[in-house]
């Protein structure tokens, strides 16, 4: 709260004039952004799967193998139990900072940004959970990574490459097509775009188009990488 709460001054002054508009945004745009990251923050980047590497170094990994359960449904299941009950908390931290700070937001009224920005959001929820095994997997390798690699990856470099920190169009064009064909935009920054209109219902499809084909090379990765991982385990510390 008290990161979106310092974001929120920030651009409140800097639409303290409200008929002002910087990188496309009006004031109740902005605004609208800033708040919207405490609902998709907590709802994309909560998860239980941070256990995982901390699980496969102490051999803990051995629990599930012998066990005739999928381990990535297992996992995904808990991370979407996770993010349901953060989610709860979201929206009362929403509520109470909406109360307190009145600001003026902007409520999407056409019904097929609001379905796209739905389907978007779906995607980036099981985005980040591929690319937070992918980063857990590392433990096979270098067990003594195991918090480090998801604290320095994940905490780090994928909220600021999603835009979790600020939008990412105040970057230069270049720096943003370049963003644009990785994974991390369509995990927040894309899918406040959708829903507050910022691009064309074609720029929006095309980029749920994108974020299905990183969903799909993603999962193969991830796949390929638990196999080989699993060649190399030897259940230390159990």
């Amino acid at each position: 709260m008290f990161q979106i709460i310092l974001t929120y001054f920030l651009w409140n002054s800097v639409f303290a004039d409200t008929n002002t508009e910087v990188f496309g945004y009006n004031r109740e745009k902005i605004l609208t952004y800033v708040f919207g990251i405490i609902i998709i923050r907590a709802l994309v980047f909560s998860a239980r799967s941070v256990d995982i590497p901390g699980e496969i170094a102490d051999g803990k990994l051995s629990n599930y193998l012998i066990r005739p359960i999928n381990y990535f449904k297992y996992w995904l299941t808990r991370d979407l139990s996770s993010k349901a009950l953060n989610l709860a908390f979201s929206i009362s931290e929403f509520i109470i900072l909406a109360i307190i700070l009145k600001p003026p937001l902007f409520f999407q009224s056409n019904l097929l940004y609001i379905l796209l920005f739905l389907i978007i959001l779906l995607l980036a929820n099981y985005l980040i959970f591929v690319i937070r095994m992918i980063v857990s997997f590392v433990t096979f390798w270098m067990p003594e990574l195991a918090w480090g690699a998801q604290f320095i990856f994940m905490m780090i470099i994928t909220e600021f490459l999603s835009g979790a920190v600020f939008p990412l169009d105040i970057f230069p064009d270049t720096w943003q097509k370049t963003i644009n064909l990785t994974p991390f935009p369509y995990l927040v920054f894309f899918p406040l775009q959708v829903y507050l209109g910022q691009i064309t219902i074609v720029e929006s499809m095309q980029g749920i188009m994108v974020a299905l084909f990183w969903s799909l090379i993603l999962s193969i990765i991830m796949k390929k990488i638990w196999l080989s991982g699993l060649k190399i385990y030897s259940s230390e510390g159990r």
